[in-house]
């Protein structure tokens, strides 16, 4: 009995650390808006991620405290008599084994081989799909105008919302899947999925927020170097040694991306730009200053996402390899945790009923609900190829995908190409090719975090 009640005190005082860490959130709300510098420059998305992350903390803060608070005290070694409050708290806090099992796949039969092929087409056919649609998409509600029901015309500037819608269709989606087959909802304690939940939701918002400064296949290119801060991430994470062919074409990934970038006409500009800034002065120069930060801003949030996002894959592999925890399962879990972060901050902004008024335009709404679909269908198909076919099988389909995405933005945006930037992507995929061929012929190692 007093253990319950100290239990309580403790949630109790971390209710009102959450409250503590709102208003502060309120209070450089409140300097944000008031200063017309931090608004204006191209920068004030670092005052908007500080924002984010404050926002997060409500909940991170308060529950990494009490998570050291139970552990610290063996709380769920104490548990007799099973209440609501001790199965929610082992839901979230509980003890995860520690032992990590060698899996094996089962030998293929050789009559598996058709229904391979079929469901091989499946999975190529439904990543295509998905993630074409969600890339065309996703540029256009971050770079077109909308329509309002008054008759104006706005653009859409809320990465927030839209992290969040997107984690909620696939929450939902991962629940109502799991439910239907009969399955848990989660395979394990959730906190440790907290992590990767974490860089997940700044991942995608430092991917929308990048589109305000850089064209759709600038981005898509740049995901092609997640390659180098994966295997980073895997060497420390998980103690993986890669080989000299794996960095080789690492760094000619690096190399055709530079090309890529040097040799289009965004760079060019970015570059007559910043000479006019050094020449010109009165307001042009202002103006190309402007524009040069606007760049290197851009810049910024795609390097932000490439760390997020590679820690985010390392850290669910590692999950993985744990066992015990399904794919839908992982989709379930890492998006409940997302799901709570994007609205700790969304919740606290004063922008949202302003964010929310995008959702009365029937074509902003039908956009924004087809990319979360998109999006969601896109993770089930990713975990469905790994799980099937492995990473190898995987990073084929999407350098296929990530191709086509910068074709048909291209053809549809009209963005311009030139025969430098051409050959800095026939590089970038000549590369993955090699890379994928050195894979193959490699000997089978001990699974780890796979640098996709």
């Amino acid at each position: 009995m007093r253990s319950n009640v100290i239990i309580w005190v403790v949630i109790a005082s971390c209710i009102l650390l959450m409250w503590l860490i709102g208003r502060l959130y309120h209070e450089l709300l409140y300097a944000y808006e008031q200063s017309s510098t931090l608004t204006n420059i191209e920068y004030s998305w670092l005052f908007r991620l500080l924002l984010n992350v404050t926002g997060y903390s409500t909940i991170l803060v308060p529950g990494f405290i009490l998570y050291k608070y139970l552990h610290k005290i063996n709380y769920f070694q104490k548990i007799t008599n099973p209440s609501c409050l001790s199965r929610c708290l082992q839901a979230i806090f509980g003890e995860w084994d520690d032992r990590i099992p060698d899996p094996a796949k089962p030998s293929k039969v050789e009559g598996e081989k058709r229904k391979d092929s079929i469901e091989l087409l499946f999975c190529f056919t439904g990543l295509m799909g998905a993630y074409l649609v969600w890339g065309l998409l996703q540029e256009k509600i971050m770079t077109q105008k909308y329509v309002m029901p008054d008759g104006s015309t706005a653009r859409f500037s809320d990465s927030q919302l839209l992290v969040f819608v997107n984690r909620l269709v696939a929450l939902a989606v991962a629940a109502l899947r799991l439910r239907a087959s009969g399955r848990a909802l989660l395979g394990g304690p959730l906190y440790p999925f907290s992590y990767s939940a974490l860089t997940n939701v700044l991942s995608a918002w430092c991917q929308y927020e990048a589109l305000k400064y850089v064209s759709f296949p600038v981005q898509v290119l740049s995901k092609s170097c997640k390659v180098i801060p994966v295997m980073l991430m895997g060497a420390v994470l998980s103690r993986h040694k890669y080989s000299r062919a794996e960095w080789g074409t690492a760094a000619l990934i690096s190399l055709g991306m530079a090309l890529f970038l040097l040799g289009t006409g965004a760079a060019v500009q970015v570059m007559t730009l910043r000479a006019g800034a050094r020449g010109a002065g009165g307001a042009a120069g202002a103006a190309a200053a402007g524009a040069a930060a606007g760049a290197a801003s851009g810049a910024c949030l795609l390097a932000l996402y490439l760390c997020c996002d590679s820690f985010t894959s390392s850290w669910q592999a590692a999950l993985f390899a744990r066992g015990g925890v399904s794919a839908l399962q992982m989709l379930c879990a890492v998006n409940c945790c997302s799901c709570a972060l994007s609205a700790a901050a969304l919740l606290q902004a004063p922008a949202l009923s302003a964010a929310a008024r995008f959702l009365q335009s029937p074509v902003f709404a039908a956009d924004c609900l087809v990319l979360s679909l998109s999006s969601a269908l896109g993770q089930l198909f990713i975990y469905r190829t790994i799980f099937k076919f492995g990473a190898v099988v995987f990073t084929i389909i999407m350098t296929l995908r990530q191709a086509a995405s910068v074709l048909l933005s291209c053809a549809v945006y009209g963005h311009a190409v030139s025969g430098p930037a051409a050959a800095g992507v026939l590089l970038v995929f000549a590369a993955l090719a090699l890379r994928l061929y050195c894979k193959q012929r490699a000997p089978r190692a001990p699974p780890a975090a796979a640098a996709l």
